[in-house]
Parts: C-alpha cells; structure tokens; sequence
C-alpha cells in the first residue's frame, strides 16, 4: 500500500479529493441534519405553546367548563389535558382521555410556559405546560403531540448520510477518470523519455494539444532536449579541440625530453628548458582557457528581490508538520529586499529551535516598525537567561540540559541566522520574553 501510495500520483490525488470531500461534506450533511430537526423542533413547540396558550385564555375567562371536552382546533396537536394541582385530570380532548397525565412538570408563576418532551408508555410525546393562572392553585394545560417520525427516528440521518456516502464514492470515481485521463499524456511522454538515451538525443516528445500545464510541460521537455543536445555536441566539440590544442604542445614537449635522454650529449640544456618552459606555458594558457570556458554559464549569482515576510512565514508552514500548532499574527505588506532562500532558511532555523524547546505553542509575529521589518519567533518553552542570549548565536553553542532537547542537531542554526541578517543589514537578537523564548529578526523595510 506505501509503494502504490508514492508512486501513484492518480491515487494520491483522488485519495486527497476524496478526503476533501469527505471533510466538506459530512460536517455538512451533520450541520443540515441539526439544523432540520432543530427547525422541527421549534415548530412542534410553538403549535403545542399556542394550542396551551388558547386554552389557558379560554379557561381564564370561562369559556370552556371544566369536565367538558376540550375541542382540537389545529389537528396535529391533539393531546389536551388540563392537570388540578393534586394531579387530577380536570379536562381533556378525546384523543388524550383514556391516558395518564402527559407530564408531572409543573410551572412556576415566575415560569409560567415550559416546553418539553416525555415518554409515556405506548409513545413519546412532545409538549407545552402553561400556568392558567398564578394563583397558587392554579391548574396546568398540557399540549402535545406524538413525537414526528423525522425526531423519533433515524430515518433523516439515513437518508442524508446515505447521499453523502454517494456523493464521495462518485467523487472518488470522477477524480480517478479525470486524473487518469489528465496523466495519460504524461505516461506517454515518459515512455517517450525512455526511448531517449545519450547517443541520440534528437528525439522529441509528443506535445499534446492546447496550452494546459501538460503541454507546457511537453514544450519545456522538449526545450531541456535541445539544450541536452546541444550541450552533447558542445562537449564533444570540446573535447575534439581540447585534443587538438594540447596533443601539439604535449608531442613537442616529449619528442624534446626524448631527444635530450637519448643524446644527453648533443642536448642544448638552456635551448632545451626555454623551449619547454615555452611550451608548458602554451599548456597553462590553453588548460586556462579551457577551464575558462568551463565555468562560463555556470556560475550562479545570488539575486536579491523584494520579498513579503508574511507570505514566506505562510509558505513555509505549508510545507512544515510542526508538533506544536503555530499561531499567527501577520501584517500584510511587510516587505524586505534579500535573497529568498536565505530568508527562508532563517526562518526555518528559527521555527526548528522554537519547535524544539516549546512546551505547548509556538507564535509567529510580522510587522512594520516605521523603516523595520520585524520578524519574531516565540515559544512557550524555558526562558534564556540574560547572559546567555548573546552567546547562542555563537557556533556549537549549547546551554544546560534543560533546554537541550534537539538531538542531532548541527549547532550552527542560530549562528546561520546571525550571519544571514548582517548579511542582509539587518540584526537577530533574543528579547525578554516572560514565560517562554523570543526571537526577533530586524531587517530594513523597503
């Protein structure tokens, strides 16, 4: 399974589609299901608080008798009774007549309507208690009715989960068909790619139609193809006047030593040393020259370019599975002109150390301090004592036990910053920090 995982691309993506459609829709489909029963629910408990309320009313002003039937007027909530205080049914509708009363909750006179559920013996039963009165003896009207099936079962659970389950298997299914096909350039020119093997590198690689990122990455195959074959054809070239240049000064150069060692006698010594000096010079200039030409197009010059702070912070904790959660506090637009790699590294070390002596968070902080951009790293871990925040960014600098969590580490991380941020005119220092470590990296905002 770990092998098909790291060479499947089609299954990593649809795995990953997959989840994120897991992860979307379940808490949704969970959201709706409360959401629909809670929207149930409050309907069931105003019909059966406006059902006790008319005839609380009705009762106040003597409209209906006690002893009478009391008369249904919204059908679904057909279970009435009225409740003396001693727990004797006073009255009732037909449909709740030949039952025990709804419910023992009484209200208060300070809590006069209280809505609730009870399960009686044959049923569950979803209801309202309100006071007629309050006076200490006053009756209670109990409206209810049977639980809803959408509440009493789990039939909407069913349902919903049902088409949720659906709907990620046909996720699954359409990001497996659509990866597949998407990829099926690529196989092809990687079958294509194997046919290519340093004694002809003319071959190219079909280049599907359109201008996707699959075709661009056919046309930058093809281009790293042609700059292979031409770089081939240079070498050898290279090598084809590199014999040349040097096959005549090193054959003049022997056929003299030879000369000299056959007739030591007849040898000119002083013709015969500036004549090799004279040729080993020619050597050094050509071997030179070749080294020269060697080095040109490789050489790599450190660019500077302007670089966002925040941005960097959130792409590298992309990239990072930190133990401790990292809480951020970005400002936007906090920019700083230096080598990006650099940057990143310092940010690294930084969140590295921090991760590795905290004790439960870690925070990151970017802001603007009128021309400075501030960069703070800070844990929760041990503080660093005053007399020793300068000596840690020294190399291979250890404090106490206590604070020396990281195995295997280099020792040179903080020392990396260091030089990076006076590279960059810039400074990195440990400010007080209660209760924890705090980095700051101070460079010049542009």
């Amino acid at each position: 399974m770990a092998r098909w995982w790291a060479r499947s691309l089609r299954g990593r993506v649809t795995l990953i589609a997959t989840a994120v459609a897991a992860l979307v829709l379940i808490p949704v489909s969970i959201a709706g299901v409360v959401v629909a029963k809670s929207v149930v629910t409050a309907s069931v408990a105003k019909d059966t608080r406006d059902t006790a309320e008319r005839i609380a009313y009705e009762m106040r002003g003597g409209a209906l008798p006690m002893g009478a039937a009391i008369p249904v007027t919204d059908p679904s909530v057909d279970m009435i009774q009225v409740v003396g205080t001693n727990g004797r049914i006073l009255a009732t509708s037909d449909a709740a007549r030949n039952m025990p009363p709804l419910s023992d909750v009484r209200p208060t006179a300070k809590n006069r309507v209280i809505s609730t559920t009870n399960c009686l013996p044959t049923e569950c039963v979803h209801l309202t208690a309100v006071r007629v009165t309050m006076f200490a003896d006053s009756p209670v009207v109990y409206a209810g009715r049977s639980t809803p099936d959408v509440l009493a079962s789990r039939s909407l659970e069913i349902v919903v989960f049902s088409e949720v389950s659906a709907l990620i298997a046909l996720t699954a299914w359409a990001t497996w068909l659509v990866t597949g096909r998407a990829l099926r350039p690529v196989a092809t020119m990687r079958t294509e790619l194997d046919e290519v093997h340093a004694g002809d590198l003319s071959r190219r690689v079909s280049q599907p139609a359109g201008d996707d990122e699959i075709a661009q990455l056919a046309t930058s195959v093809n281009a790293t193809l042609s700059r292979l074959e031409r770089s081939a054809l240079q070498q050898r070239q290279f090598a084809s006047d590199a014999s040349h240049e040097l096959r005549t000064p090193i054959a003049g150069l022997r056929a003299q030593l030879e000369s000299a060692q056959l007739y030591p006698d007849d040898t000119d010594v002083e013709g015969l040393v500036d004549s090799a000096l004279r040729d080993t010079d020619r050597l050094e200039a050509i071997i030179t020259d070749l080294l020269l030409l060697a080095r040109i197009g490789s050489k790599v010059d450190v660019a500077r370019e302007p670089v966002d702070l925040a941005d960097l912070v959130l792409l590298e904790l992309a990239i990072r599975n930190d133990k401790h959660p990292v809480y951020l506090d970005l400002s936007p637009g906090v920019i700083v002109e230096g080598v990006r790699l650099q940057l990143a590294r310092v940010l690294t070390n930084l969140l590295d150390n921090a991760q590795r002596h905290a004790e439960h968070m870690v925070r990151v902080t970017v802001r603007k301090e009128g021309g400075t951009a501030v960069l703070a790293v800070e844990n929760d871990g041990m503080e660093i004592a005053a007399q020793d925040r300068e000596r840690i960014f020294e190399r291979f600098t250890r404090l106490d036990a206590a604070r020396s969590r990281d195995a295997g580490g280099t020792g040179l991380g903080l020392a990396i910053a260091r030089d990076v941020a006076m590279a960059h005119r810039g400074q990195i220092r440990v400010e007080e920090c209660r209760g924890g470590a705090r980095f700051v990296l101070r460079l010049p905002a542009i």
